[in-house]
Order: structure tokens, then sequence, then C-alpha cells
């Protein structure tokens, strides 16, 4: 039996299936999440289904987490989509429950789980799940709300299909997405709008950007700036591909400074492979996006080198 057909056999025996996502969320997580939700509520009505973890951050307009009690999890299966590494899954109750399924398109480096569905060809969780749907299609129902989601998680995480992972079968599945009843352009408005003290942040980002002989950049995003202007980290995330478009830049990092004290690091590359250097750090993801942790700045010095090294290498 294939792991999609073990996935819905394991969906069609169970009352209760809770699914949850990683933390800080982005598109990809809430779409591939509570759209696997909706097809399920839609195909399984006599379920119970929940959609858990913590708070959503900025992305409301997507969709809302569920209330789930503790006791909500005995004899449950919890699916866990769109989360590579366990330590990052929102809320640590996940593995309450009879059975744990992981279905993810990051490189699975920490296979957690009793069953595992992960394709890392694919440009997103979200187009994961749209492809379990097809699979499975004379037993599962789509319906607007879940192609809404599907369809969010993918333009996400293809950054509107500008990036490498964005696939021919990515946008035949965009477009099926595209024929259910929702606004495709308002919710590319809803994704792309930025508040105004994010826009100023772009600027400083722009001005203030180191960038070396080989095409390694870095900025580094103070608390007290974060502080002055307003934002909190989860707003940092629409400036991270910025340093993109400039023609000189092949790879980069975005050290953002954490009430802690630490710095959450965003990276990004043109080229270079990167989540090896991210896994150095406490970090991980695909290979030319990727995330770490700095505990200082001599840390960030030392991840920094790292990249410029990356990028003087790829040049050769």
């Amino acid at each position: 039996m294939d792991v999609v057909t073990e996935i819905l056999t394991k969906i069609k025996a169970y009352q209760t299936i809770i699914i949850h996502r990683h933390q800080r969320p982005d598109p990809d997580a809430i779409g591939s999440q509570v759209g696997l939700a909706e097809i399920l509520r839609e195909s399984f009505p006599e379920k119970k289904i929940y959609q858990a973890g913590g708070p959503v951050e900025g992305l409301e307009f997507l969709a809302e987490m569920d209330e789930v009690s503790d006791e909500a999890y005995q004899n449950a299966l919890v699916i866990v989509t769109d989360t590579a590494n366990s330590p990052r899954i929102s809320d640590d109750r996940y593995n309450l429950g009879a059975e744990l399924i992981k279905i993810d398109h990051h490189p699975n480096d920490d296979p957690y789980g009793d069953l595992v569905w992960v394709n890392p060809k694919a440009s997103s969780c979200s187009e994961i799940i749209a492809d379990f749907y097809h699979l499975n299609q004379e037993e599962l129902i789509m319906n607007n709300n879940a192609a809404r989601l599907l369809y969010a998680g993918i333009i996400g995480d293809t950054g509107r299909f500008l990036y490498p992972s964005t696939t021919p079968h990515t946008l035949e599945v965009a477009a099926e997405l595209m024929a259910y009843d929702f606004n495709a352009a308002e919710l590319n408005r809803e994704l792309e709008q930025i508040p105004m003290s994010v826009a100023k942040l772009a600027g400083y980002v722009y001005q203030n950007i180191e960038v070396d002989g080989h095409g390694a950049a870095k900025v580094i995003l103070p608390q007290t700036l974060l502080d002055e202007y307003g934002i909190v980290d989860s707003e940092t995330a629409s400036i991270v591909s910025l340093p993109g478009v400039i023609d000189e830049v092949l790879a980069w990092g975005i050290f953002v400074e954490q009430p802690e004290g630490y710095y959450r690091v965003r990276l990004r590359s043109k080229g270079p492979v990167i989540n090896e250097l991210a896994k150095k750090h406490h970090g991980g993801g695909h290979p030319l996006a990727s995330g770490a942790n700095a505990k200082n700045p001599e840390e960030i010095n030392e991840i920094y080198s790292e990249i410029k090294q990356l990028c003087k290498e790829y040049k050769k």
C-alpha cells in the first residue's frame, strides 16, 4: 500500500482528526493545514476536524485556529503539515494523539510520525495537499474555501510563481484551484499589502544592506529599530525577498534581533545552496530558502563569512 493510500485509510478510520502546522505560520502553513481541514470536513461531515496551533500573526484573513481541548486528542489522528522539524510544530500537544502523520515538502531531516509523506520537489505543502485531493477524487471533495487556501499557500511559497520551485505541475494545480469560486486577484492583494511601518522598514533595508564583491549580502535589524517602527518579528517576513531584486546580490541573510537578545536569521539565495549552512546554526529549510539562529553579533559575523564563502565558491 502506498503512503497516499495509507494516509486516506487512516483518515477514514478515525472519528477525530486534529491538524497542526509550524510556529510563526506563513501562507503555506495556513493554506495546507486549513485547506486539508476544509477538504476533510466537506468529505466526512460526520467526523470532528480541528485546526490547532497558536496565533496566525496577521493571516487572519486566511483562517483562524480552533480551540482544542486536551481530551480531544484521546484516540485522535494528528496530522502535521509544512513542518520539517518536530520542535517547530505549533502546540506541542501534537504528540498526544493515537497516531501521527507528517505531510511536508522540506528535506526530511526529522522523519517524525507514524506515517511520513515528504515531497521536496513540490513547490509547497499546499501543492501536496492539492495532489492528495486529486489522487483521491472519488472519495474526497474540494470546496471553494479549500481551493482559496491552497492557492494562497502555493503563491506564498513560490513568490507568485517566481521561485525556482515553481514547476509546470505547480501551474497546472494553481490553474485548477483558480476555477473554484473565490477572488484570486483580491487574495493576491491581501497577501501583498503591507502596513506603512513595514514599507519604511523596506527603505531601511535598501539603505543599510551590505554586499561583498561576490554577491554575499547581509542586513541587521536591531530590536531598537523594530521598536521605533512599531514592528514585530512576524511582520519582517515581507521584506526578506527584497535584496533579491538587486543584481549584485547572490545570497543574503537578514538578521532580526529578538526581544530575548538572540537573532532570527532568514537566509535566501539565487544559486548557492544554503540549507546546510542553516543546519549548522540551529536551523534548516530548502536549498535556496532557509532559516537559522544567531546567539550574538559574533555568530552573525560567522554566518555572514560562510555566506561569503558559498558565494565565492559558486562563482568559480
